[in-house]
């Protein structure tokens, strides 16, 4: 009965079996074993091993059957439940079964420490510690690296300060937490102070002085290595990469006693990064185990540099392929805006997962092919895997874009069928699609059933009442958004900035912005100097407009063309020719294509009877082959879209709407006085 005592761990034992023989121990159904055996004389290894088994692989109810049927249990076995309900998120299972503990041990102690800590229950794992009789070094060890986890450095040095006895885990976790949170000088001097140093702490600053672009005194510490291991070599060739010695990199890796899976890949991606192809690809070719995870890798940093084609070509030559790779590749084709290739290679794909489908639905969005990305979308419903969050998410912006709110809805209730409804991004991107539509009570309400908002979500409800012309209210809403714990970010700003000039509002214009420099800290940027222009422009203040551009010259920015065109459509408005003049040769100098300002400029000067600069410019514009781009516009009726261009008569309902219109102008001369003849006299009925 010993023997088998001693030997059931070694058994190799199916679950089922396992369960059978277990329970017939624990009950006594098959042996009189725990009835005739002294309490504490038997061994309960084998049962507290199970236990834990159970809970590392997640059989949680499994841990708990066999706990509960357990006639006698010690220390372990109960440290064993409760490790195990934190390792599966059942904290406060676990709290409670530590909470009816009769005997512990310090490490029942430290263990609920450190599960406490990883819930992030800081005060409740400081209640715990200050409850304790002793503490050796692992529940010192334990505060510290909790407060770690939880961003409370400060807290943790403290702890550290406090020990009364230090390991050198103790001074790796500090050292370690202060390099997280770019503490590097504190952590550098805590280095200096460490009386005894293991592998880790030398790899610990190696990497600071890297990351940090110290590589020489990075360099000097690994020189000073009593012994290496491999991640302290990996650590020095990272630094080098990093750094852009990549050939200094090359070497030290050569000169490697010992290399792991992590070496090998980070020379080859570093060799991949300073574009040496065929380096990268003869070093992967040497590599012991190539694994798929590392030849993605590569195709990665491949199409990640714009080298798509080079990773295509690869990719035909090499057995190493899965869907990921296929995967990359489209992403690849999409990013240098390569549309057929990517399409091509998503159709020829042996196998697609949701990512596959998703990239090339997001790939045609992005390269303003929507239709198609819709289309595709269709086809995924019919015949591909299910739609997720990211598909969802794509869609509702294809929606947006076009914008096409029949559609949008029919998104939207596909969402809230498949469970996505509550998911932020998801919410998102239905706020904006709604806003973009033109359905601001659709958007305020989806907005409003939000269980939790991101400024993402802030952002998307200020934006939409803002290009609506709903100024105030788009106000209101960022009031109510600093009421919250959402900070605003920089395009927060720059939608209330847009409030601010579609609703007049040139007072709250420059408080917000003075708001954003000088309350949240956020450097302006062109937009928002954009805004501004924009804002002082609408009004009349030409002059103003001009202070802050010189004010974004003596603050380093580059001013680009978008600005000088808001600051000459504000003199074409309230008709500043000479500023006016120097606003549009500006944007000209920037975009020599840009057939509007060609137009407004000539349309100035042939207001103030300057017929020949007005000649002039358009014969400059017929020079440069510059060609006006013909006005375009859409309307969505009884669930059709109609796209009309300025002169196109192809619609097939081009008669009937040209003599709607000719009815409602007759109207409006009924009406008024004196009708507009000048639109009058552009409806041309065939």
């Amino acid at each position: 009965m010993l023997y088998f005592s001693s030997s059931i761990s070694k058994l190799k034992l199916t679950r089922p079996l396992y369960l059978t023989l277990t329970k017939s121990l624990c009950t006594g159904t098959s042996t009189p074993f725990f009835q005739t055996q002294n309490p504490t004389s038997y061994d309960l290894k084998p049962l507290n091993s199970k236990i834990s088994n159970f809970m590392r692989n997640g059989f949680v109810e499994d841990a708990q059957k066999l706990f509960d049927e357990m006639p006698h249990r010690n220390t372990v076995t109960w440290n064993a439940m409760i490790r195990g309900y934190f390792l599966n998120g059942q904290f406060a299972t676990a709290v409670s079964l530590f909470n009816r503990m009769k005997e512990r041990d310090v490490f029942s102690y430290n263990t609920v420490i450190a599960g406490l800590m990883q819930c992030g229950d800081v005060e409740g794992a400081r209640r715990v510690f200050d409850g304790m009789d002793f503490w050796d070094v692992v529940s010192w060890n334990s505060m510290i690296s909790g407060y770690v986890r939880n961003g409370r450095i400060g807290e943790a040095v403290q702890v550290f300060e406090g020990m009364p006895v230090k390991d050198v885990v103790s001074w790796n976790l500090v050292v370690g937490g202060l390099v997280k949170y770019w503490e590097f000088d504190l952590a550098e001097e805590y280095f200096k102070k460490m009386s005894v140093r293991d592998c880790a702490s030398w790899t610990i600053m190696i990497s600071v002085f890297g990351e940090a672009g110290r590589i020489v005194e990075a360099r000097e510490l690994f020189d000073e290595m009593p012994v290496r291991d491999v991640q302290a070599w990996n650590a020095m060739i990272v630094g080098y990469i990093g750094n852009g010695c990549v050939e200094v990199a090359e070497g030290l890796f050569q000169k490697m006693p010992e290399r792991d899976l992590e070496s090998w890949t980070q020379m080859v991606e570093g060799l991949v990064e300073c574009h040496r192809i065929n380096d990268a690809l003869k070093l992967f070719m040497e590599m012991p185990e190539k694994c798929p995870k590392t030849w993605n890798s590569i195709l990665l940093k491949l199409t990640r540099n714009e080298l798509t084609r080079e990773a295509h070509a690869l990719l035909k030559k090499m057995p190493y392929r899965c869907v990921i790779s296929w995967t990359n590749l489209i992403v690849g084709y999409f990013g240098i805006r390569e549309v057929c290739d990517a399409i091509k290679l998503f159709e020829s794909m042996p196998t697609r997962d949701t990512t596959a489908w998703n990239a090339t639905i997001f790939g045609l969005s992005e390269n303003d092919r929507g239709e198609e990305g819709l289309r595709l979308f269709m086809r995924m419903k019919e015949s591909g895997p299910s739609p997720d969050k990211a598909t969802f998410t794509s869609v509702l912006t294809i929606c947006s874009d076009l914008p096409t709110l029949h559609l949008g809805r029919q998104t939207h209730a596909h969402i809230v069928k498949e469970g996505f409804g509550d998911i932020v991004s998801v919410s998102n991107a239905m706020v904006t699609m709604y806003a973009r539509c033109g359905s601001m009570d659709s958007a305020l309400l989806e907005f409003s059933f939000m269980p939790i908002r991101d400024v993402i979500s802030w952002n998307s409800i200020i934006c939409g009442y803002a290009h609506h012309g709903n100024g105030e209210v788009a106000l209101e809403m960022f009031e109510c958004m600093r009421s919250t714990s959402v900070d605003p970010n920089a395009i927060t700003f720059v939608n209330v900035l847009s409030a601010c000039s579609h609703a007049g509002l040139v007072d709250q214009g420059k408080y917000y912005f003075d708001m954003m420099r000088y309350t949240y800290f956020l450097e302006p940027t062109t937009e928002h100097y954009t805004c501004i222009v924009d804002l002082f422009g609408r009004f009349g203040l030409i002059d103003e407009a001009m202070s802050f551009l010189d004010q974004m010259k003596s603050d380093g920015f580059e001013i680009r063309a978008s600005v000088w065109g808001a600051l000459l459509g504000a003199c074409r408005l309230h008709k500043n020719i000479e500023v006016g003049e120097i606003a549009g040769e500006r944007v000209l100098e920037i975009e020599p294509g840009n057939s509007g300002i060609y137009l407004i400029l000539a349309e100035m000067y042939s207001s103030y009877g300057r017929r020949e600069d007005a000649g002039r410019i358009k014969a400059r514009m017929k020079e440069k082959g510059v060609k006006k781009q013909p006005g375009c516009s859409w309307i969505e009726v009884n669930n059709i879209g109609h796209v009309f261009l300025s002169g196109d008569k192809s619609h097939p309902k081009f008669r009937r709407i040209c003599y709607v219109l000719e009815l409602l102008y007759t109207d409006i001369e009924t009406q008024f006085p004196k009708p507009n003849a000048v639109l009058l006299q552009q409806v041309q009925v065939p």
